[in-house]
This record gives C-alpha cells, structure tokens and sequence, in this order.
C-alpha cells in the first residue's frame, strides 16, 4: 500500500469511509479479501475504534461484510445480485439520461465532452484504471445533470458494490472498443438533446457491462478453485512430511 497522510481528526470519520470506499471501487481491496485493520491503521494514522466505526458504514452500504470475531472482507456480489442490480441500474442510466437531455446546459456538454476525450486517451493507450475512473466520472457527470438525488443516491449504492468486479476480468480489445463506441453515442445523443436515443444506447451499455461482469465473476471463481487446490496441496504435503 503506498503511504498515506494523517486524517485530520475533525473529519476523520467520514475521511474514512470515503477512503475505504475508494478503495474498494478503485480494486485495491479487492472482493472476497481480508481487511487488514492493522495495515490501514498505520497507513491512515488512526486507531482501530474509529476504522471499525467506518467498517459499519460501509457494512450497511454492503461493501464490507463484518464476521464475529474474525474481523471484515470486502463484499463479493453472486451472480444472483449482478443480474438484478444491473436490471436496475439499465432503467437508472435510462431515465438519468433522459433527465439529462432535458436539464443539462452548454458548459455540462462541454465539460462531459472533455472527460469523454481524456478517457478516449487511456483507452488508446490501454490504461485501464483512469480510464475506469473516467468512464464513472462521466456516469456521475449525467446524474448530476438529471438533478434528481434519491436517483442518484440509488445509482451510486449499486454502482459501488459492482464497480470491484470491473478490476476483476480483463478488458478484451473488441468488447472495451465497443464500450467507448457507445460513450460516443451516448455523448451525441446528449449534445442533440435526445433523451429518447441516449435511454436506448444506455440500455444496450448496461447489457454488455453484465457481460463483463459475468467474465469478472468467472474469473474470481477460477482464482478461488485454484487457491482451494493449492491449500489442499500444501496440507497432503504436510501431511507427508509428518
């Protein structure tokens, strides 16, 4: 973990939280692994009380899950949970960017387009972690536009226990040129205020992010069927040696 300065005390506990949570969805925590209270004690400067406070907002965010003596893990989503998350969060983009079309004003465009371009930027040169956080950028950008908060609100929850997955499963050349092909759409759509065109290519969007999400959660359970294999290994080896 690279270092990190102190918390100021008078926002530590909501510091906290937001830098767990980064975390998170950034994919340093990575879903199903042990949180080391120990690590991130040291690395933020704080003792365990007001760490494990934070643990309990994210645990009721549903990113954390808290074990009775056993400390707390990052969230690992079933197949279950992606399927009906990402059924709401098609009829959240949806209507969000309709809301959009409707609200938005020259200088949100414009704004939208200049992200758009530096993602576009890392796509090009295959850097998948800004691009990650400037794809959400621009999906927090059309929310923002839509100015409905309970919408967001909910948006943001779901977006959250999903986006770990994304660091998950590698982006395929095909499959990622076709998602920066839908943000184009989508960006058109905007400009010519088309609610009705950006709510259908939204959808189409979500519908090939489930894909990746499936591949992401694939790709957990080799690495955990893998893991399991070699603690058997490493126990008959004990058990050999006895």
């Amino acid at each position: 973990m690279s270092p990190q300065p102190a918390i100021l005390r008078r926002t530590l506990h909501d510091e906290l939280v937001a830098l767990l949570r980064n975390m998170i969805i950034d994919g340093e925590l990575r879903p199903g692994s042990r949180i080391s209270e120990s690590r991130l004690c040291t690395r933020f400067g704080v003792s365990r009380t007001p760490l494990r406070e934070a643990l309990k907002v994210l645990s009721v965010e549903g990113l954390v899950r808290l074990l009775p003596n056993k400390g707390a893990s990052v969230v690992r989503v079933t197949h279950k949970e992606v399927e009906e998350a990402l059924a709401i969060l098609g009829m959240l983009e949806a209507l969000a960017g309709e809301l959009a079309c409707a609200r938005i004003d020259e200088e949100g465009v414009g704004r939208i387009k200049t992200t758009h371009a530096q993602m576009v930027e890392h796509f090009s040169r295959g850097e998948k972690l800004p691009y990650n956080k400037l794809n959400r950028s621009i999906h927090d950008a059309i929310f923002e536009a839509a100015d409905n908060k309970m919408l967001s609100e909910t948006h943001n929850m779901l977006e959250a226990r999903l986006s770990t997955l994304l660091f998950s499963a590698p982006k395929s050349p095909p499959r990622w040129a076709v998602a920066v092909e839908e943000h184009e759409q989508m960006l058109v759509a905007l400009e010519a205020r088309d609610g009705a065109q950006f709510a259908r290519i939204a959808r189409v969007h979500i519908r090939h992010k489930a894909e990746v999400m499936r591949i992401a959660l694939d790709t957990l359970d080799t690495k955990a069927d893998e893991a399991a294999r070699a603690r058997l290994g490493r126990l008959d080896d004990s058990h050999l040696r006895l």
